[in-house]
């Protein structure tokens, strides 16, 4: 993330980070960023990142990347935000997560039109492309349980 951050604020853009507390060490905070927000907790970061994005974007990762990836899909599914996800799939890294997913819907657990809440690409400007046209499905409607 960090050599990410620093190719971004070379070319002149802004980064903006959000950090939990206890992970708010010397060590881990990149100090030369537009912006740096300490939160008091790993689900504070996450609902402030969903709340500053435009659109979510998975580059190649572990455990941690998966986790926020699925989390931002099943809340697009789900309609608590409305924002396009994409994975940057570098040297087809995303290949098989890509065939977990069509296997999901082949096997109905996932409905076909949700395919389109997951938008591919091997190039950066073009998986930017095609997140500024994305269409997101109709998301259905959240019950809360003090209506039920």
């Amino acid at each position: 993330m960090g050599i990410l951050a620093d190719t971004v604020l070379a070319r002149g853009g802004q980064v903006f980070g959000v950090i939990p507390r206890q992970l708010a060490t010397e060590e881990l905070v990149h100090r030369g960023l537009t912006s740096l927000k300490v939160v008091a907790s790993m689900h504070e970061r996450k609902a402030m990142m969903a709340e500053l994005a435009d659109a979510f974007i998975a580059l190649p990762g572990g455990y941690g990347t998966f986790e926020e990836l699925f989390e931002a899909i099943t809340w697009s599914q789900l309609g608590i935000h409305c924002k396009a996800v994409g994975l940057l799939n570098i040297a087809g890294y995303f290949d098989s997560l890509v065939l977990l997913i069509d296997r999901a819907i082949q096997e109905g657990f996932i409905v076909p039109e949700n395919r389109e809440l997951v938008v591919v690409s091997e190039s950066p400007g073009q998986l930017l492309d095609k997140l500024a046209q994305h269409r997101l499905p109709p998301a259905p409607t959240i019950i809360r349980a003090e209506e039920l």
